[in-house]
């Protein structure tokens, strides 16, 4: 399980596959192992896969100081600086799209091609998720097993069709979830670095190819985000996908390779 230090965190990382290099950031709480098997198995057919945990997550160390969503940009620019990647694809999901974001404001050159999946630009311009849905999320964890934090979530990222109708799919994304879950604080410290994101006045700067991507039921980060940033992006792209949620890759993981693989190839 490969680590490296970078700023005042030692990293966990994988690589999967071979050629130009495509890192894969994820949202709040989340690492590695919510990446389904077989999305990160078909693009590798393709790209150099690089997946990491981002500081709080997984595998990835998780001190007790206070988070932005720049620092964490700095983290991952400094793997990339570790691996001697010059420049790759970025991909953000939710908070991870946050951090691909100001990656490619700070670092332009870092960036081939950008896509930005179930997230938005924070600050006021953005559409929030509903009153329940954020004191959800901002809830107490204190005295809850991490399945039951885990279990209490599912409806915010997946649909309840999916759910009712997938409950395999269900069971092994809590399953896959479970092996590294976040500790209460690093939540705390990571919901914090999303709330205070903002990047809305500079989205005008990124000149970066870019695929803005979102499922039209998301609850949690609402689709109109997604058409707020494809109109502030120049020339950015816009997909808006029907029948799914903030889960975006777990209900059809082929397809949305599929729409990866045509943006960056």
């Amino acid at each position: 399980m490969p680590k490296v230090k970078v700023n005042d965190i030692n990293m966990y990382y994988e690589i999967h596959g071979e050629g130009f290099p495509f890192l894969m950031i994820r949202g709040l709480s989340s690492d590695v192992y919510r990446w389904p098997l077989s999305l990160v198995k078909e693009i590798s057919k393709h790209l150099k896969v690089v997946l990491f945990d981002n500081r709080g997550a997984g595998r990835t160390d998780k001190p007790d100081i206070e988070y932005s969503i720049k620092m964490m940009a700095n983290d991952t620019v400094g793997l990339m600086n570790h691996l001697n990647i010059e420049d790759a694809h970025i991909l953000g999901y939710s908070m991870g799209g946050s951090i691909a974001q100001e990656i490619v404001l700070n670092y332009p050159e870092k960036v081939k091609k950008l896509i930005l999946c179930s997230t938005g630009c924070g600050g006021p311009k953005s559409v929030p998720a509903s009153e329940e849905i954020r004191k959800r999320l901002a809830s107490s964890r204190e005295g809850l097993s991490d399945e039951e934090i885990l279990r209490n979530s599912i409806s915010i990222y997946f649909t309840e069709s999916f759910i009712q109708n997938n409950p395999d799919k269900v069971e092994e994304y809590i399953r896959r979830s479970l092996l590294a879950p976040i500790p209460p604080y690093a939540y705390r410290r990571q919901l914090m670095a999303a709330f205070n994101f903002n990047s809305y006045d500079r989205l005008k700067n990124i000149k970066t190819p870019t695929l803005v991507l979102s499922g039209k039921e998301d609850i949690l980060v609402p689709h109109e985000n997604s058409i707020l940033l494809a109109e502030q992006i120049p020339k950015a792209k816009l997909i808006l996908l029907n029948n799914l949620g903030h889960g975006l890759f777990t209900p059809d993981p082929l397809r949305i390779s599929k729409i990866i693989l045509e943006f960056l190839t």
